[in-house]
């Protein structure tokens, strides 16, 4: 005989239109007097898919607590960067660590050329047009936190006037 489904629901999270994207899982093991315990570290990306992201790592004792602590500390983080037309307004260099990411504004059509850790950043960003190469590491922890810090460095042309105080002409030149 069939027993009812009488399971209270899985927590319904409402679906915020967030973009999550897990980077990598690692799995970290402790020598203690009594054995190896074994704990997980994960990196996850959020982002709106309209200019905002953030990303965090998250550790605990099972794979899915580490990414649901991942996913909401990088809620918390995340940023507003600046886009044009589904673009970045200038080329850029994001460091962190050993690892060094080159970023160009590209043409509508070109699509996201990036490698996997800069690629789920940039779809988590919205970015629809780049070119992108990672030097140094590959690291993916590394290579991610080298695209947020370039993503951080982006302003565009109306920002730099108004924080000289100029028009944007004077700018562009």
């Amino acid at each position: 005989m069939a027993r009812e489904n009488n399971r209270p629901a899985r927590r319904n999270e409402a679906d915020d239109g967030m973009i999550k994207k897990m980077i990598c899982v690692n799995r970290v093991t402790k020598v203690v007097k009594g054995g190896r315990t074994m704990r997980f570290a994960a990196l996850v990306v959020v982002g709106d898919g309209n200019g905002r992201v953030g990303c965090a790592m998250g550790k605990a004792n099972e794979v899915p607590e580490a990414i649901e602590k991942a996913t909401q500390r990088a809620k918390k983080n995340m940023f507003k960067c600046s886009l044009v037309s589904a673009s970045i307004p200038h080329e850029v260099v994001g460091k962190f660590g050993r690892g060094k990411v080159l970023m160009l504004p590209a043409e509508e059509g070109t699509g996201v050329i990036a490698g996997g850790p800069v690629r789920a950043v940039m779809e988590a960003v919205g970015i629809k047009n780049i070119r992108t190469k990672s030097y140094g590491t590959n690291n993916p922890i590394n290579c991610v936190k080298a695209t947020i810090e370039g993503l951080k460095a982006l302003r565009t042309a109306e920002e730099i006037a108004a924080l000289r105080g100029k028009t944007v002409e004077e700018i562009i030149g």
